[in-house]
């Protein structure tokens, strides 16, 4: 059976989404762009942003990882002391 996902939680994950881009954006631009005096990018800011940009994916996907790592090994503890898992030899 698949879960649905009801409109109102559609909405707070888009806004959620939207507040972590525009928190991104601004910490990436704040700590790249420095040049104001004409309307073109250097290649410094655009590798400074794009770089900024793959240390925040890189660490929001390490986070994930040991987030979900984390959860499998509460389950499992969880699951041994009620006796449902075979225990480690």
């Amino acid at each position: 059976m698949a879960m649905q996902v009801s409109e109102s939680d559609q909405i707070k994950q888009f806004k959620e989404f939207l507040g972590t881009y525009n928190k991104v954006t601004e910490n990436c631009f704040m700590d790249c762009v420095k040049d104001f005096t004409t309307r073109d990018v250097k290649p410094e800011e655009s590798s400074c942003s794009e770089s900024c940009l793959q240390k925040y994916l890189k660490m929001t996907q390490r986070i994930s990882m040991r987030f979900q790592e984390y959860h499998i090994q509460q389950n499992e503890a969880l699951a041994a002391k009620a006796g449902l898992l075979a225990q480690p030899r």
